[in-house]
């Protein structure tokens, strides 16, 4: 009986040995799981940031040729105005006060004009700073005929600044219906940056119609906004789209893209706006991306 205590007793040290050491081997693996997960979300974040960099990219290229139009009007009003100051000054010596008071008149509307474009240009700046610090939380009423309409330029001229060789056909298709969203625009500026680059990409695939075409269409369905990006593309086949805003996939070769900028787009949608982003073939055979989002906030 004795001998059977001990043993029992010997049996369990042993258990109880080893159940620990499995422990510590256990916390050990925790451990490396829980700093390879560290490591996993800070790459995650910095892919994230990458993305959203990339996006900037596209945008300032976009912006850079859009400036150059106020600042244009800006410089010629201002050498009109030199002239129009000499007039001025002939007219004020030979005591016309007529012709002064004209010459005074189109001084004063070229002053507006470009106070005008110089507000535009401006504009266009904060608009550009605004996008790289990510922008706030807060949403704003928004015509979406006219935002869509400017990001359709920004990236169109973000994608000739990459190749000036690229041509496309934009064909802009707006219901006066699209109204006004509550959005936060720097978040839907990148999903708009993202979906038209691709759709200008598509165009020249392997595969893509001859004719490079991308339609952007706006329409009202109920209490939602609708946003289409078609393209004249080869098209996404049903496997793939089923996969297409999971993060970190891609179908572009390595290096040109991170397979971040749909998943980030679709959540910036789906979780920051409270609507959908769905992909289908459309009637040419190309892509189709539609975007649904509420009017008002939820």
């Amino acid at each position: 009986m004795e001998k059977i205590k001990r043993t029992t007793a010997i049996f369990l040290d042993e258990s109880v040995a080893e159940l620990e050491e499995k422990r510590k081997a256990v916390e050990e693996v925790n451990a490396r799981l829980e700093d390879s997960l560290r490591e996993l979300k800070a790459t995650q974040a910095q892919l994230v940031e990458q993305e959203k960099l990339a996006s900037l990219g596209s945008l300032t290229a976009g912006i850079a040729h859009e400036i150059k139009n106020p600042l244009n009007f800006v410089n010629n009003f201002a050498e009109v105005s030199e002239e129009l100051l000499e007039e001025l000054a002939e007219a004020m010596t030979a005591g016309d006060s007529d012709e002064a008071a004209s010459l005074l008149t189109e001084l004063k509307e070229n002053a507006r004009q470009i106070a005008k474009h110089g507000g535009r240009a401006d504009a266009i700046v904060q608009s550009m700073m605004q996008h790289a610090r990510g922008g706030s939380a807060e949403r704003e009423p928004v015509d979406v005929n006219a935002f869509v309409d400017e990001y359709i330029d920004l990236a169109w001229h973000g994608m000739r600044a990459k190749d000036h060789t690229f041509d496309c056909d934009v064909e802009r298709v707006y219901s006066e219906e699209a109204g006004t969203a509550v959005l936060q625009p720097q978040d839907m500026g990148r999903v708009l940056l993202n979906l038209l680059g691709n759709a200008f990409y598509a165009t020249r695939m392997e595969g893509a119609a001859p004719s490079a075409r991308v339609q952007l269409t706006t329409s009202r369905e109920a209490e939602n906004v609708v946003i289409t990006v078609e393209d004249s593309g080869p098209g996404i086949p049903p496997d793939i789209r089923e996969k297409i805003f999971e993060p970190f996939f891609t179908t572009k070769p390595t290096g040109e893209g991170t397979g971040l900028g749909l998943s980030l787009s679709h959540d910036i949608v789906t979780k920051g706006h409270g609507g959908s982003m769905t992909v289908e073939e459309a009637p040419g055979g190309g892509a189709r991306f539609v975007v649904r989002i509420p009017v008002a906030m939820s």
